[in-house]
């Protein structure tokens, strides 16, 4: 299933998201009043989809005055790339797709191969030389503050050095929901515009608006394998090893991903009604239960912002 279904949403939060609507939408309208080159950084998952249709209603009838960037591992779900082409094409956004291959042919950055190599972690070279080609100074992402520790620290105004570096102790207050978009020339600002959603706010919200999503979202039958807890689809990325067993099973995904990370849940959602139902009785973030890169350590989030990672 790829869009929402027609049901009749509740209406006790109807009220709270388009508050969240509405602080969300004056974040985008004051960065571009005080940024000059900003850019929306999309994966073509739920997050990054809900961000894109706040800008577009921030500057209705009008375009967005900024491009559409994605940071691509060339690791993808096919189905998020079709998704993603789809999308932008048919709203007539420009996309600057910036490429992990591309580093590594370039020497920018070394692959790791094995088992439990990713391509995760080089995606923040590939970044910092977008942003710096294209002279972006704002990069708007989808991260919320309840995904994980290091996000919870950030400021929904993430001031990055000239070398696209964080700092958490060198971030700005934000008394009052008031927005300093001040940089010196180099400097770079994230920008959050999401911050104060949740993962349930944002299903709620794609209720609503009836967004279109990718199709792995929902209930499907899926190769996968398990490793460390996490279960990872079969692809010509990634394979089990000869202690690992493949088997097909009813999935779906909580977040996107380089798939070579990213796990699957088991699940019965094949609609969005589903999935809040699921979702409402999680115990466990999105990232805790499905991304392997940030079991790396404790503070593995933190240490790859600090880098300059989204």
């Amino acid at each position: 299933m790829t869009a929402a279904t027609e049901r009749v949403v509740d209406v006790t939060h109807v009220d709270e998201l388009r508050a969240l609507e509405a602080e969300s939408v004056h974040i985008i309208r004051e960065v571009v009043a005080e940024l000059e080159r900003p850019v929306l950084l999309f994966s073509a998952g739920k997050d990054s989809i809900v961000l894109l249709r706040l800008a577009e209603k921030a500057f209705r009838p009008s375009p967005v005055p900024f491009p559409v960037m994605h940071v691509d591992t060339g690791h993808n779900f096919p189905e998020v790339i079709e998704f993603r082409d789809r999308r932008l094409a048919e709203a007539g956004h420009r996309l600057v797709v910036a490429s992990v291959q591309e580093s590594i042919d370039s020497g920018r950055v070394r692959e790791i191969g094995g088992p439990s190599g990713s391509r995760n972690r080089l995606q923040t070279r590939t970044l910092l030389d977008a942003l710096e080609a294209n002279k972006f100074d704002a990069a708007f992402g989808g991260a919320r503050r309840d995904e994980e520790r290091a996000r919870a620290k950030e400021r929904v105004l993430s001031f990055r050095d000239e070398f696209g570096q964080w700092d958490p102790r060198a971030q700005r207050p934000e008394p009052w929901s008031l927005y300093n978009g001040r940089i010196k020339r180099g400097e770079q600002v994230r920008v959050f515009p999401l911050s104060n959603w949740t993962e349930l706010d944002i299903w709620r919200y794609i209720e609503l608006e009836q967004l279109e999503l990718p199709s792995i979202y929902f209930a499907h039958e899926r190769e996968v394998f398990e490793r460390d807890g996490i279960l990872l689809a079969t692809s010509e990325y990634t394979s089990p090893t000869e202690h690992e067993q493949a088997r097909v099973e009813t999935v779906r995904y909580r977040t996107v991903g380089d798939l070579t990370i990213t796990g699957a849940v088991r699940s019965q959602a094949t609609d969005i009604a589903g999935v809040i139902r699921e979702i409402s009785a999680a115990t466990v973030s999105e990232r805790g239960e499905t991304r392997a890169d940030d079991r790396t350590s404790s503070a593995a989030m933190e240490d790859r912002k600090r880098e300059g990672y989204f």
